[in-house]
């Protein structure tokens, strides 16, 4: 099996496709449960209120869309927007569990979703951004589908400074823990694209101009875990 291109939307959603039955073993054993905690802290961001419309971009499994959708009950709704079929239907099979919550899942292109502008009151992503194939085409439509004042937390890894200790820190556990690990399970290439696909993620301070570009008037960008991630938290 060949490696996968960052950026290129066919082979991005062909390695998602590839790897979804063991998406979520894999961020838990990996992070050792964290991510949970690093989406929490996207949620709190978000401020998610019962009665609102809330949009997760690149949704993938849902286990962060269902969160997102439990917090705007009665009356809210929450829409996962996925390039990928195989993560979707468990995304689908998940909420099915969970028939109170008002969900809708839709397969398509995070960087043309087909919603109208101020669609939503407030719009997530979990790494989702660095697989995209412009990011600053993504961070204009995530300002397009938010209405004045909404909000958007874009969590993903971080791209520290070259040289820098997160740096030599995340390199070796992607190469020593995560790529070996993930080959025991026949995965090796699909992780192995982690570390390709930092190399043209725009780094922190980046996001943060590019963010500003697209017009949001308050930008932060958030490092978590000692830097090896970082939360992009966004109000338009």
């Amino acid at each position: 099996m060949g490696s996968f291109k960052p950026g290129d939307p066919d082979q991005v959603q062909r390695l998602f496709e590839q790897i979804a039955p063991r998406y979520d073993l894999f961020n838990d054993l990996l992070s050792l449960g964290l991510h949970r905690v690093w989406k929490r802290q996207a949620v709190a961001w978000l401020r998610p209120r019962p009665g609102q419309t809330l949009l997760d971009l690149c949704c993938g499994t849902g286990d962060l869309a269902l969160v997102l959708a439990a917090r705007v009950r009665p009356a809210g709704r929450l829409i996962g927007i996925d390039a990928a079929a195989a993560p979707l239907a468990i995304a689908a099979a998940r909420s099915a569990r969970q028939p109170w919550l008002a969900v809708e899942w839709r397969q398509g292109d995070a960087l043309a979703s087909g919603l109208g502008a101020g669609s939503a009151h407030g719009v997530s992503m979990a790494y989702g951004l660095r697989n995209l194939a412009d990011p600053a085409e993504a961070l204009a439509e995530v300002h397009r589908l938010l209405r004045p004042g909404g909000r958007a937390a874009l969590l993903d890894f971080n791209r520290p400074a070259p040289g820098t200790l997160p740096a030599v820190l995340q390199r070796l556990c992607l190469r020593r823990v995560v790529v070996p690990a993930a080959g025991l399970a026949g995965l090796r290439e699909h992780y192995a694209y982690l570390e390709a696909s930092l190399e043209r993620f725009p780094t922190g301070a980046e996001q943060v101009r590019l963010a500003g570009r697209a017009g949001f008037r308050q930008v932060r960008h958030r490092p978590l875990a000692a830097g090896l991630m970082g939360l992009l938290e966004l109000e338009a």
